[in-house]
């Protein structure tokens, strides 16, 4: 790979993320996360009373499960539908390129909405004597686990032309992903099954990171997901199921 191949996927990234902050949608998304995570935070901070941001990490998973697949779900299928794909796909680009660049602004926009939220752990600093490293640690691994939802929410809006589909199943496909090591889904799982399960559940590795301790498993883990999931979108593209 030269240098060539890196400065077209920067082209298409920034196009596709200058698509996002051209819509007044793309603010009204960040401001109604805001508000939601800020209200849903503070609801009860006051009678932990705790400067703690634990409480806010246990959110943000349940947050991103309805934020992410409403930014993936657009990626393929509005393409799809308005026909635009088939000039994007005949230019002298490969469809790694075009993946990698529509995921990596996906993420972006993420991470932005994300940063922005960054006034709540400067509020509780401000209140108590809080200890960083859980946040910086959960920082991470929201961020992690926000590239996994919308790896999986780009694979499958690239499945259908139908943005409420691709939101309804990217929904669903993420929340099973996310639970499928959570302690009450392994209560009811055969023994054998469950070391297996709680691996391969989204959640036990953002709760691991969340908590401060950044294991090189979880990020193995995390990057795995990521690529696998990008590499079947890449199997779709490549098969143009959408002629």
């Amino acid at each position: 790979m030269d240098k060539k191949y890196f400065k077209t996927i920067y082209v298409l990234f920034k196009k596709e993320l200058m698509s996002y902050f051209n819509s007044p949608i793309a603010y009204i998304f960040i401001g109604v996360f805001l508000i939601v995570g800020n209200w849903l935070f503070f609801k009860n901070f006051y009678l932990i009373g705790q400067a703690s941001m634990r409480a806010y990490f246990d959110l943000l998973p349940w947050i991103f499960l309805f934020m992410s697949p409403a930014i993936s779900m657009r990626i393929w299928a509005e393409e799809k539908k308005s026909g635009t794909i088939e000039f994007l796909l005949t230019l002298p680009i490969t469809d790694w390129q075009v993946v990698l660049a529509k995921f990596f602004s996906a993420l972006a926009f993420l991470f932005v909405s994300l940063m922005l939220s960054i006034t709540l752990p400067i509020t509780v600093m401000y209140l108590g004597n809080m200890d960083i490293g859980p946040v910086i640690g959960g920082y991470i691994g929201a961020l992690f686990l926000g590239g996994a939802y919308l790896a999986l929410g780009v694979f499958i809006s690239s499945l259908t032309k139908n943005q409420i589909i691709a939101f309804v199943l990217g929904l669903v496909a993420c929340f099973v992903a996310f639970i499928i090591g959570a302690d009450f889904v392994l209560l009811g799982a055969p023994q054998f099954l469950v070391p297996v399960m709680k691996f391969a559940g989204l959640g036990s590795h953002f709760y691991n990171i969340a908590k401060g301790v950044i294991d090189s498993k979880d990020v193995i883990y995390y990057c795995s997901f990521i690529f696998v999931f990008l590499w079947l979108n890449t199997r779709v593209i490549e098969s143009r199921g959408w002629k």
